[in-house]
């Protein structure tokens, strides 16, 4: 999957976007790493070409650019835009992506969406995280030195004008998006949909606290395990990631916002809040607010809601698998609506492919299930329904049963425990004072008593025989739970292919259409 990235840079020194990338350089201070003379050492292996620079340099093309239009004097102007697109470790060797030909994509890519821009670009064979992602860099001088035509994506005068300055607008980085989508389309490499948030948000400066506190810990391990001491910590986690996993936890175990926010504080001491339609979190420590759009677009208002309905209707413990999960059946999208309402043609090409693979996921999942007609279909989904609602209802009975069995437990613990201390109390001198001593156990013993009272429990129950009891209840909600998600999977599958079948026909009786007067 190719991802792309964007940069700025106030640097004055123009020169030094080159030295980057053609010198090696320490990850984690940035500077330079040099040789035994002295010397800056060149990287292993790299590809660099420039555009728009003339018989000048980059930096001297800049340069030349700020003195003709008289801009890019002051300290906080942003001299340079830098975007570097990664591509997938998988295309080396699934798609044969080379660094010439990754070269090549940067290149392209560079004169159809900063055309007039100075420009450096060079590719490299891996990244900092040594996963064996070739990666692109591409780096524009802010002023455009020349006027060009303008295209679709360009909506302002200072777009294609000589003399202005690079937007990376909203709209812009959006386009960007499309445009790598549709260069990885038609060069057949990995892709994923950029246009949708995909997980975590780490920003620069969080990949980087992380680095170098993994890098901290790792050496304070070395140490550790030389003293011949076992580490205690391996992976080194960031106070936003501690954070995220903090929220995640807790949000898999509510059903209600209001128990969300109110365990969210009682366990962690985190906050919540809601401004405008979306949630904020603030972590002890702190009092300014982190907004969900910087941790995760999983723990956004629409998603969390999402979530605590699941736990509602799942309220019961799923038991992880550790079989290899196949492909889910997705639904088709309706390209034409999209592009209707504004998807670009990037989107349209990823959607025709995407529609491909689903049909095809769809047409096997129903030769596989032998459903090929729509009557045995229907008749297989009604079959799934019942199933599905039977079981779950033998689950929440069985279910309801077990809480009742864990409650009488509890108490029964709980009575068995303090009743000595109950039967002292009516031979010590001072029944006052031991009572105000043993207040909080003595309540409980009477909160039990009067639980076996109001249920009618004159013989108390054996500990051995409620367990085995709780534990048969259990076996059999395992085997109905198992039924019911079994069917739950099923069901899902076969209503998607469903929807996919009617919605490839409509298609279908769409482009075939002829007019009324020619049917005899």
């Amino acid at each position: 999957m190719a991802t792309i990235k964007h940069l700025t840079s106030k640097n004055s020194n123009y020169a030094a976007a080159e030295s980057y990338l053609t010198f090696q350089h320490n990850e984690y201070t940035g500077l330079p790493i040099l040789d035994e003379k002295g010397r800056p050492k060149l990287r292993d292996s790299y590809l660099l070409d420039t555009l728009e620079c003339g018989e000048s340099s980059f930096a001297m093309a800049c340069l030349i650019a700020n003195r003709k239009y008289g801009k890019n004097g002051g300290r906080e102007d942003v001299k340079t835009h830098h975007y570097i697109i990664s591509f997938d470790p998988k295309d080396a060797v699934e798609n044969g992506l080379t660094m010439e030909r990754a070269q090549a994509l940067g290149l392209q890519f560079c004169k159809e969406n900063f055309p007039g821009h100075p420009a450096i670009v060079c590719t490299h064979p891996d990244g900092h995280n040594s996963a064996g992602n070739i990666h692109v860099h591409i780096v524009i001088g802010s002023l455009r030195v020349r006027t060009v035509e303008r295209q679709p994506f360009m909506d302002k005068p200072c777009d294609w004008e000589a003399g202005k300055k690079h937007r990376c607008t909203s709209a812009m980085l959006r386009h960007l998006r499309v445009a790598v989508m549709e260069m990885c389309e038609q060069a057949d490499l990995n892709q994923i949909n950029l246009l949708e948030a995909q997980g975590d948000h780490v920003s620069e400066r969080e990949y980087w606290a992380q680095r170098r506190g993994q890098r901290r810990l790792d050496h304070a391990n070395a140490k550790l395990a030389a003293e011949g001491q076992q580490p205690t910590q391996t992976v080194y986690q960031t106070e936003l990631d501690k954070l995220r996993k903090q929220i995640y936890a807790v949000l898999n175990k509510t059903t209600t916002f209001e128990e969300f926010s109110a365990l969210l504080m009682q366990k962690h001491g985190i906050a919540v809040k809601e401004s405008r339609g979306r949630l904020s979190y603030c972590p002890p420590g702190r009092t300014k607010f982190i907004t969900a759009k910087k941790l995760s677009k999983k723990l956004e208002k629409e998603q969390v809601l999402t979530v605590l309905s699941q736990n509602i209707q799942l309220a019961v413990t799923i038991q992880p698998s550790s079989e290899k999960k196949p492909d889910k059946i997705r639904k088709l999208v309706d390209i034409q609506a999209n592009v209707a309402v504004g998807k670009g043609i990037g989107y349209e090409r990823w959607a025709k492919k995407f529609n491909l693979k689903r049909w095809s996921q769809t047409l096997c999942l129903l030769q596989e299930k032998k459903l090929l007609s729509e009557d045995a279909l229907h008749q297989r989904i009604a079959e799934l329904q019942t199933q599905h609602d039977d079981a779950l209802a033998v689950v929440k009975d069985l279910d309801a049963r077990m809480v009742s069995l864990k409650e009488l437990r509890g108490h029964l613990v709980v009575y068995r425990q303090y009743k000595p201390l109950a039967q002292k109390l009516q031979t010590v001198r001072n029944p006052a004072k031991f009572k105000e001593q043993h207040r909080a156990e003595l309540a409980v013993y009477e909160a039990a008593c009067a639980y076996f009272k109001a249920n009618g429990l004159r013989t108390l129950p054996d500990l051995k025989k409620l367990d085995a009891e709780y534990q048969a209840l259990s076996s059999e909600k395992n085997g109905f739970y198992t039924r019911y998600k079994k069917a739950q999977i099923e069901l899902r599958e076969l209503r998607t292919a469903q929807q996919n079948v009617e919605a490839f026909f409509r298609k279908e009786e769409r482009s075939h259409a002829v007019p009324q007067q020619e049917v005899k």
